[in-house]
């Protein structure tokens, strides 16, 4: 059976993927297919940094603002939703491209990862999640070591929903999470991929992106979103995004407002670190080191021409 051709734009927060994946689609006749886990999310739209009708650039864009804050959304949802989403694409004669930062939801989708509903239990979930909260997620990043090794060394103990769910997949099945992604590639993926990866030669110049972006979504209204999210019962999802459990420290009164801005810079610049080393696993990827060039025409410019080179198109 003949592939689907899916250009793909990854990469750290901040590098200007959202950019890139709309220019190529102006020049391709593409269309957009989020890869962000808290851009699905409704109401959540400073602190997740979703594009904008004018970033958007008259492109359509796919599985974005769509998901009610009180749903449990998986990524074996995400990865149902996007087959068919890109399978619509592809019937109308368009190029699906694919954007965003969730290596997991990237790489289940690449790879044509499968998860039954035997592997859910959300129940259990919420329950995980609530002892992680109240324990911190070293205590259970240590059981997950002790059942799943491999899955531990890929998680990190600070992110609690993946944390969670290898947890939760070995709890239910009596199979790791490791050993079901293993059986699932077993299955041929339907892509043929070509994939961008946006990165810095120099990582200040990456953090120095995200810590004018934060300045940025604050002055977009970051503190009044938080205070809005933060006031439903759907705290379960808000905590997921960085920028909502740092306001709440100061809403609490338990720090500055510049300390808790300082936080949500930090930890922006700790999950962009994640997201690199994530995806610089994945050999697929043709990195590209926006601070090289001068301007981001550029960057569009040699992606264009990576593209037409591997005569990809």
């Amino acid at each position: 059976m003949e592939k689907t051709k899916l250009l793909a734009v990854v990469g750290p927060t901040a590098s200007g993927k959202t950019k890139l994946a709309v220019s190529l689609a102006q020049k391709y006749d593409g269309e957009v297919v989020s890869c962000d886990s808290m851009q699905i999310y409704k109401s959540m739209d400073i602190a997740t940094a979703k594009p904008t009708r004018e970033e958007m650039g008259g492109i359509a864009h796919h599985l974005i603002d769509f998901v009610d804050l009180n749903h449990s959304f998986s990524v074996s949802e995400y990865v149902l939703l996007a087959h068919k989403t890109i399978d619509d694409i592809k019937k109308r004669g368009k190029l699906p491209i694919l954007a965003g930062g969730t290596g997991l939801y990237y790489m289940s989708l690449i790879d044509n990862l499968t998860f039954s509903e035997e592997e859910c239990d959300l129940k259990l979930r919420d329950e995980l999640l609530k002892k992680a909260k109240a324990d911190g997620g070293e205590k259970l990043h240590s059981y997950l070591k002790s059942i799943d090794p491999q899955a531990a060394k890929e998680i990190h103990p600070n992110n609690l929903v993946r944390l969670v769910r290898a947890v939760e997949v070995y709890e239910t099945t009596g199979i790791t999470l490791t050993e079901h992604k293993k059986r699932s590639r077993q299955t041929p993926s339907p892509y043929e991929p070509y994939v961008i990866g946006l990165s810095f030669n120099d990582r200040q110049k990456l953090y120095d992106r995200i810590n004018l972006r934060v300045d940025m979504m604050m002055s977009a209204g970051l503190l009044k979103e938080a205070k809005e999210i933060l006031s439903k019962d759907h705290i379960k999802t808000a905590y997921n995004a960085i920028g909502y459990k740092e306001l709440e420290a100061y809403f609490n009164g338990e720090v500055t407002l510049e300390e808790a801005v300082d936080t949500i810079k930090k930890e922006s610049r700790h999950y962009a670190k994640r997201q690199l080393t994530w995806f610089r696993k994945d050999k697929r990827i043709n990195w590209i080191n926006v601070d090289e060039y001068d301007d981001f025409c550029e960057v569009i410019k040699k992606s264009c021409d990576m593209i037409e080179n591997a005569r990809f198109l």
